[in-house]
């Protein structure tokens, strides 16, 4: 194979690597937004075994992004420089990596905010559901649940791995940014946007990929499961009238 066509080659794969983390990011950033969501509803009316399941599920989910998308971004920003065109693809990768560092950190206080409420509402017998804030909001948890369903990842099916607890997750997530700030020291300062401000606002919006019937039927489900955990021998805890 000539040096040329090898360069070549090299590029191309390096772009569908790209595209996967772009890829990756989008579907991190929905599913840590959804994850924020169900946050929001602990310690509420709204509180309920289902609710601590999906986000046992989102949590898991989003673990197992965001340990796939590091591993590939250092790998690209490792080998960024030794490659034609290294300025213009690093400029990218560093992009997709100022906007992992930002989602993680987020993340890392949601889960936090969640270790600290579960642990004032604890809901393991029937009446610690006397303790939850009436704030008459019952629904939209499976809403959330279903777009979450509906997250797709490039490697997903490859990288299969447990999820530690709570309190492991949030100690390993602590330790895995600072090894990446040590490992890929990128500045934030350093790196320029390249969008208007609010441009997914003022743009078109895509088609979604899935139709409304599908949705539908993915909110359908859910709600089922909800009814089915909710009610007695299943959690105990039954659910607010």
């Amino acid at each position: 194979m000539s040096r040329w066509r090898q360069s070549v080659d090299e590029l191309a794969a390096r772009h569908r690597q790209q595209v996967e983390c772009q890829r990756a990011q989008e579907a991190l950033s929905r599913v840590t937004s959804c994850f924020q969501q169900l946050v929001a509803s602990l310690g509420s009316s709204a509180d309920c075994s289902f609710l601590r399941d999906e986000m046992d599920e989102t949590r898991m989910l989003a673990h197992r992004i965001c340990n796939g998308l590091s591993k590939r971004l250092v790998r690209l920003l490792s080998g960024s420089d030794s490659i034609p065109s290294g300025a213009e693809d690093r400029q990218v990768s560093e992009r997709l990596w100022v906007l992992l560092l930002s989602v993680l950190e987020n993340f890392l206080s949601d889960l936090r905010k969640a270790r600290d409420l579960i642990g004032q509402f604890p809901l393991t017998q029937r009446y610690d559901r006397r303790s939850l804030v009436n704030t008459g909001c019952m629904d939209g948890v499976v809403g959330v649940a279903a777009r979450v369903a509906l997250v797709q990842v490039p490697w997903l099916s490859l990288e299969e791995e447990p999820c530690p607890d709570l309190t492991n997750h949030i100690v390993g997530l602590e330790a895995m940014l600072s090894d990446m700030q040590l490992r890929v020291p990128v500045a934030f300062w350093s790196v320029e946007a390249t969008q208007p401000p609010w441009a997914e606002a003022r743009g078109e919006l895509d088609e979604p990929d899935d139709t409304l019937e599908d949705m539908m039927v993915v909110e359908a489900v859910s709600y089922n499961k909800m009814v089915a955990c909710c009610q007695p021998p299943c959690c105990g805890l039954g659910c607010v009238g």
